[in-house]
Order: C-alpha cells, then sequence, then structure tokens
C-alpha cells in the first residue's frame, strides 16, 4: 500500500530532462547503450528538453553509445 494514497490522488509526475541543473520537460528519449557494459539489446534512455537533445545525442554519439533519438511519443528521428 502506498501512503500518498492515503492523501488522495498523486499529482502525475512530469518527465524532466537528464541533462545535469535542467528542470525543463522532457519532450525526446534519448536511447543509447555502452556495448562494454550492457548486452547489444539493452537501451538506457535519458530524456532532452528541445534545448539540450542535441547537446545530450553528441556527447553519447561522441563516445559511440548513442542508439536513438524520438519524440516521448515513440517516433524515431
Amino acid at each position: 500500500m502506498d501512503l500518498t494514497d492515503l492523501l488522495g490522488e498523486r499529482e502525475a509526475e512530469r518527465p524532466v530532462c537528464s541533462r545535469r541543473g535542467c528542470s525543463a520537460e522532457g519532450l525526446h528519449r534519448i536511447e543509447w547503450n555502452n556495448p562494454k557494459v550492457h548486452a547489444p539489446e539493452r537501451r538506457k534512455v535519458w530524456l532532452a528538453c528541445d534545448e539540450h537533445r542535441d547537446w545530450l545525442a553528441d556527447f553519447l554519439s561522441a563516445r559511440g553509445f548513442l542508439k536513438r533519438v524520438a519524440p516521448l511519443g515513440g517516433e524515431t528521428r
């Protein structure tokens, strides 16, 4: 049982950008994988706001980790 349910309905959590220090809404899924650590089919996900989408994707791409960037709705970019 969740104690917050005793106090009424919980407010829906808003997705937040994964860039350090950013509290903007996460609008994009950045899927990545570190091949030295993860199985090839495993995907980790960072969320990004519009401002940080390219920065986070470039950071992962430079390391060979980037797999896919898509809006939270799921369509591939």
